[in-house]
């Protein structure tokens, strides 16, 4: 888990309309809003150079964020963000207000171990596929956690793993299985390479051709 303390300053701003964020974002500002809690969305900027270091770092995707916006601060997690697709600008963001007596829905990364001795993979000669790379999950702000981590140590050839075989930490559910056992996604699985059978149903060929001439 990440220590560090996130923290962003921002100003308030009125002017609202595609052309006011184009001026903000020539000005190297970031157009964004924060919303939800019991107060009415609000409209701010953030200094874009400040808010693409952050970004560079992957706690800040899933971590309490504290948003000074003009002295006043509040506590919020990053709920959406616009790039553009060919420079490194962000366009928008979207921060999302958070309560400690609260449960939040966000999206936390998966990271996984242990892939290079996977059973499947070290012993039965298979490759390991990500199907998901981030879960969407429901907890107070205090359970939040910077990642989940996947141990596929056991998976093995044409196994799959699904979201039921996470140990997710305290304190924090799967949205996807909150639904029922139909939202059940894979995680990832093992499987052999493309081509292989009929590579070693070739050599197998070769073998019994070979011992026919033989005899």
């Amino acid at each position: 888990m990440s220590n560090e303390d996130f923290v962003l300053h921002a100003e308030a701003r009125e002017d609202q309309g595609k052309g006011a964020s184009r001026r903000l974002r020539h000005q190297g500002l970031v157009p964004s809003v924060i919303y939800g809690g019991t107060k009415n969305p609000q409209s701010i900027s953030i200094i874009g150079k400040d808010f693409l270091k952050h970004l560079e770092n992957e706690a800040f995707y899933s971590h309490i964020i504290t948003l000074d916006v003009g002295g006043k601060t509040e506590d919020v997690i990053l709920k959406d963000l616009q790039r553009h697709p060919a420079k490194p600008v962000v366009m928008h963001a979207d921060f999302l207000r958070v309560s400690k007596n609260q449960k939040l829905t966000t999206r936390v990364p998966l990271h996984f171990i242990n892939e290079d001795i996977a059973v499947g993979v070290k012993t039965q000669g298979g490759i390991l596929s990500h199907t998901m790379t981030d879960l969407e999950i429901s907890c107070l702000p205090a359970d939040l956690p910077e990642f989940i981590e996947v141990d596929v140590a056991t998976l093995e050839l044409d196994s799959i793993l699904h979201i039921s075989d996470l140990t997710l930490p305290k304190g924090v559910e799967s949205v996807a299985l909150a639904h029922g056992e139909d939202h059940d996604l894979p995680i990832a699985s093992i499987h052999k390479p493309k081509g292989a059978s009929t590579e070693e149903a070739s050599e197998e060929e070769g073998e019994s051709e070979g011992e026919d001439s033989a005899e």
